[in-house]
This record gives structure tokens, C-alpha cells and sequence, in this order.
């Protein structure tokens, strides 16, 4: 599984390291090149190549001296990323060489940064559990992690929270990340419901994805009240997990527009030290034929970022007493 993997297709966080070097013009160059003739050939934006491949040509003519291989990374991802509004699409520096694909097919694996983005020192994206009043319950969910890696944590936040009347779940700093999206819709919706297609350019495929028929633990269910928060900063995998509930009609959306991002990316290889971040493929949920790139997932209930959690607890309550009051609450049965 690469850096990127999110089921069907990879959705993540862009992260550069902190450290880095001086890198000579001629591997700039290289680097800018092989870029262009993977664009050209594997984005799946096709609508948006020529503007992107003219942006890379300027900066080509410009490498001529050596410059600070972060630096530089930053500045063609910038470049990258207005002329192709993909917030995706990107460029990675490696101090260390990045060694080739054995399959020139194969992406590239940068697991380097995987510990700081999903290990046990971000608790596998689980920043806080809370029960509030009127045994509402509040997840914050900062990342998804890869199964091998925080699965077991996720399904224990699941299973902690299954016991709520209702639940929030905050993804306004949530950037994205791996398969455990999809574990976390299995314990909110019925099991095996459709979760997301995604299309891949270069092998001019579909695949298809559903929600898992099991999974360890106790269920929140289908039923109960389920908000989800959201901002700008909510990306990528976050964005996959708003908007499936959303189309389902499973879960009312607080907050602003999140940031657009429905691209999987891959790491192709572009010279010693740099790695392109290129969306080979696209999402598309069954239920609306579309996806959130560009736009974001729109909410339900528009409100400021910092105001999202007070509405979504008001709303929750209203909820949990209507629930009670027309008998469908277990607890108001004779």
C-alpha cells in the first residue's frame, strides 16, 4: 500500500520534510520534465493539462543555479497548483534518493513521514472523545490512518461512541488519509452500502467500492442523529466520508465549505531527490454521479468554522428530544 492508499484510490495529506538540501539546475530541470511527460500522459484532469504543463515550462526556463531542494518543492507546488486549482497536485522532496519503481507502471513509496501523520504520537488521528450532555457524543477526527497502522484505534472510537443518543463528528482539521474512512462508515450506515467509485486514467478503468459488511465492535447505527463539521481545512479523505453521508442521507453537514479535493494521487518518481504527487484517478459517488472537487462538500446548515460545534449541539438535542417524544428512542417505550 502506498502513502496514499484510501481504498479505492488514494485521497491524503501533502506533507514536505523539514530538512533539505541544495539541488543542482540540471536535476531541477529533470525533475520539471519528467513532470510534464507524466502530466501529459497520466492526470486525470485532462481539461487542465495544457495550463499546468505551460506553468512547469516557466519555471524550466528559470533553473539555473542551485537552490534549496524544499524550497524548490514548494515553489513548483504553488506553481502546480494554481494553474490547475488541485489542491492534490504537487511536487515532493526526498533528502534521501528516492529509489525507482521496480515496474516503471509502479508508483513510488514514501512512507517516511508515515509515523508523523497517523502514529501513536497523533493517536491515529483520534485527538478527542467526549460525551456531553444529553449523552451526545463528540468524535474529532484529525486524519485516517492505514488500517495496519491505527484500524484498531478507529474501531475502539467507534465503539466507544455507538453507546450516544447522538453523534458529532468533527473534521474541520481532518486533512485526509487512508482505508479507515471507510471502516469508520461501516459502524454509521447499513452495511454494504455503495461508498465510492473512482476512474484512473492511465489504465481507463473503474473500480467500485462498498461500505464493509462487518466490523469489530458496536455500531453507532443507521438510525440515531449523526452531524459532521466541517471547514475549509476538511480535505481528501475527510471530504469522502462528508459527502458519502451526505448523498446517503445519513448525516447533516455543519459548517463551511470544505476545501475540494476528490483527486486520488499517486507518487511517481521524477528525479533523484523529487517525486511528483500526481492524481491518476477521480472519485465518484453512485448516488449522485459527481463528486466535491473544486466545489467542496457543501453543508446542510451554513455557519462560521468556530460556530459549527454550538449548532450542531442544538440541533443534536432537538433531535434526541424528538426522538424521545414520538417513542422511536428505545428508553420512552412503556
Amino acid at each position: 500500500m502506498t502513502r496514499i492508499a484510501f481504498l479505492f484510490a488514494p485521497l491524503m495529506i501533502l506533507a514536505h520534510p523539514a530538512g533539505a538540501a541544495p539541488v543542482d539546475a540540471a536535476e531541477q530541470r529533470e525533475a520539471l520534465r519528467s513532470a510534464i511527460e507524466l502530466i501529459e500522459t497520466r492526470y486525470v484532469a485532462v481539461e487542465r493539462v495544457a495550463a499546468t504543463v505551460a506553468a512547469l515550462r516557466e519555471l524550466e526556463a528559470t533553473a539555473t543555479g542551485a537552490v534549496d531542494g524544499a524550497d524548490f518543492a514548494r515553489t513548483v507546488t504553488q506553481h502546480l497548483r494554481q494553474a490547475s486549482r488541485d489542491g492534490h497536485l504537487g511536487l515532493t522532496y526526498s533528502q534521501a534518493p528516492i529509489p525507482e519503481a521496480a515496474d516503471a507502471q509502479d508508483p513510488v513509496t514514501l512512507n517516511d513521514d508515515f509515523e508523523q501523520w497517523y502514529g501513536t504520537g497523533v493517536n491515529h488521528g483520534v485527538e478527542r472523545i467526549e460525551r456531553l450532555d444529553g449523552n451526545i457524543m463528540l468524535l474529532d477526527l484529525r486524519v485516517f490512518p492505514p488500517a495496519e497502522m491505527g484500524g484498531d484505534v478507529i474501531a475502539a472510537a467507534m465503539t466507544l461512541v455507538a453507546q450516544g443518543d447522538a453523534l458529532i463528528i468533527d473534521l474541520r482539521k481532518n486533512g485526509g488519509g487512508a482505508d479507515t474512512v471507510s471502516l469508520v462508515l461501516g459502524y454509521l450506515v447499513e452495511p454494504g452500502s455503495p461508498f465510492m467509485s473512482t476512474y484512473n486514467r492511465p489504465r481507463d478503468e473503474w473500480t467500485h467500492q462498498s461500505v464493509p459488511a462487518w466490523v469489530p465492535g458496536r455500531r453507532f447505527g443507521a438510525e440515531k442523529p449523526l452531524y459532521v463539521l466541517t471547514s475549509s481545512r476538511t480535505f481528501s479523505a475527510a471530504e469522502a466520508l462528508a459527502y458519502s453521508l451526505q448523498a446517503m442521507g445519513r448525516a447533516t453537514i455543519v459548517g463551511e465549505a470544505s476545501g475540494g479535493g476528490a483527486h486520488p494521487f499517486e507518487y511517481r518518481r521524477v528525479s533523484a531527490h523529487f517525486a511528483l504527487d500526481l492524481p491518476e484517478g477521480t472519485s465518484q459517488h453512485p448516488l449522485t454521479g459527481v463528486n466535491w472537487q473544486d466545489v467542496g462538500v457543501i453543508p446542510d446548515v451554513a455557519v462560521p468554522q468556530d460556530e459549527a460545534l454550538d449548532v450542531a449541539l442544538r440541533l443534536a438535542r432537538e433531535a434526541v428530544r424528538g426522538r424521545s417524544a414520538s417513542g422511536s428512542d428505545p428508553r420512552s417505550l412503556p
